[in-house]
């Protein structure tokens, strides 16, 4: 008989969520040579049932088991808990999305549900890490699991390649991110988070004296910001997101636009925040720069777009920008409204995807705007679905994206700073630019004529059911946001009390 220590009863009950998730994928995986191919449908809802059962101990970990596990490591803060249910409830979506998807395309197989599962759990692992060298586990669990993922569709040369130009420039992002980490610890001489953080109050004591964030330090902040900052695709690190959003197999590409950018936002407020918040006139600049470039890049490049996928993978090149917005506030306020924005964003991007990947047909066919002609009359249901969906993303009040950009703005313009009013401004100008590739496809979907040769697909139950839960959410976010919105700014105070 195995007894444990209550210290590591705690640790167990902080780690379960992590836990359920990768043996939930080793019992796939296991499972996967025993089942017949036309019933390996069985796996994908033992996968989504992994999900289900990783979200509750973290919801239940919320009442009973908050704090450090595995000498500090880990933090199971209330931040940590929000993060937790948006990225497995972003996973549990995506699974339950793909069922219909991978019997479409002749792809089901286990290891596709395990591959998500092990995905979910290194992107947990990085939004509660408390150090950065298991943060920098947590991302390569995460990374490792998509790269493969993006290449899933193995017989599409447009699969393949993403997959490989994921590989290579996510490769790069991650040497960027550990040699940031190593020049950190040369200049704190720890890798903990909150040891950073006191490194630096010493220094800030010290500041009187001559003495100053440490070169090599600000080095290391920089290189992280580049790594993580490819994570989240923002500009100039987004090269690489239209080509591999393009080629992935659509309900991965749900899954690459949602959970690691919440999931690595997580972690840069940690780092950021957390650990260097007192010396944010050194990183300031780059993310009010970034914040700009993404939004242009993004909303400019969606214009001239005629294939969905790379309009919606520019999309969410500029979101990445007005979360920046947020971030570069570097207040409590602009924390929960990053969060709040996040938990919108999984719910109306995952869902714009998941429509996509059904309209697509088998290979992935019908991705033009000019496919999705007459589409409102033919399948009203599904196109009211994704106008809601597009409308949100444009911020249209009623709807998550609007309360979420609306949070953004406040939060930047918190303390009159003219540095963020013109930030605000620019984010402005861009949301109108965005209406108008947002637009297109709902005139396109609702005005034009509906092509001839366009057979309508029945709507999977499984899939019907991920589209009611996206939309529903992304109307409760509109509509009646109090609940998560004290969720968010709970979670943000949980920070904010180091």
């Amino acid at each position: 008989m195995i007894f444990f220590s209550a210290e590591q009863h705690a640790n167990l009950h902080r780690l379960a969520p992590e836990i359920h998730l990768c043996i939930f994928g080793i019992l796939i995986m296991l499972a996967d040579p025993f089942v017949r191919a036309q019933r390996r449908r069985v796996l994908g809802w033992l996968g989504f049932l992994g999900t289900i059962f990783a979200i509750f101990p973290a919801i239940h970990v919320a009442w009973e088991h908050r704090g450090m596990a595995y000498s500090g490591l880990i933090n199971t803060d209330d931040f940590s808990i929000f993060m937790h249910v948006v990225i497995i409830g972003a996973a549990g979506l995506v699974i339950l999305g793909s069922l219909a998807y991978l019997d479409q395309e002749n792809l089901q197989r286990g290891e596709y549900y395990a591959l998500i599962l092990f995905a979910a759990a290194g992107l947990c692992i990085l939004a509660g890490a408390n150090e950065l060298v298991t943060a920098f586990i947590g991302l390569e669990l995460s990374s490792i699991s998509t790269y493969i993922l993006a290449g899933f569709r193995r017989r599409a040369p447009a699969s393949n390649e993403a997959s490989l130009k994921y590989f290579l420039l996510g490769s790069f992002a991650t040497a960027f991110f550990l040699y940031g980490i190593a020049m950190v610890y040369g200049a704190t001489g720890t890798t903990m988070i909150e040891g950073v953080q006191s490194v630096q109050s010493a220094l800030d004591g010290l500041h009187d004296a001559g003495q100053s964030l440490p070169a090599l330090a600000i080095l290391g902040l920089g290189l992280i910001f580049v790594g993580l900052g490819f994570k989240v695709v923002a500009a100039p690190f987004q090269i690489y997101a239209p080509d591999v959003y393009e080629g992935a197999p659509t309900p991965v590409t749900a899954f690459l636009a949602s959970a690691p950018k919440a999931a690595t936002f997580a972690l840069m407020i940690r780092i950021f925040y957390v650990a260097f918040g007192s010396a944010a006139g050194f990183w300031f600049w780059a993310a009010w720069i970034a914040a700009v470039l993404s939004m242009l890049i993004g909303n400019l490049a969606a214009l001239v777009q005629t294939n969905i996928k790379r309009m919606l993978a520019y999309s969410s090149i500029a979101h990445a920008g007005y979360i920046l917005v947020a971030f570069a506030a570097s207040s409590v306020l602009g924390i929960a409204a990053m969060l709040f924005y996040l938990a919108a964003y999984v719910l109306m991007k995952a869902g714009a995807f998941l429509v996509v990947a059904h309209l697509g047909q088998r290979g992935e066919k019908r991705l033009e705007i000019r496919d999705y002609a007459g589409l409102g009359s033919k399948q009203p249901v599904l196109a009211a679905c994704f106008s809601l969906f597009l409308l949100s993303l444009l911020g249209l009040p009623a709807t998550a994206g609007f309360l979420g950009k609306f949070l953004v703005f406040q939060a930047a313009l918190d303390g009159r700073d003219p540095r963020f009013v013109w930030l605000v401004v620019i984010a402005a100008i861009n949301s109108v630019i965005g209406a108008y590739y947002y637009l297109r496809v709902i005139v396109a979907m609702y005005f034009w004529e509906p092509s001839k040769d366009y057979v309508p697909a029945r709507v999977a139950p499984t899939l019907a059911a991920v589209l009611f839960i996206a939309a529903a959410g992304t109307l409760y976010l509109g509509i009646l946001p109090a609940r998560v919105l004290d969720l968010a700014k709970a979670a943000a105070d949980s920070l904010a009390l180091r």
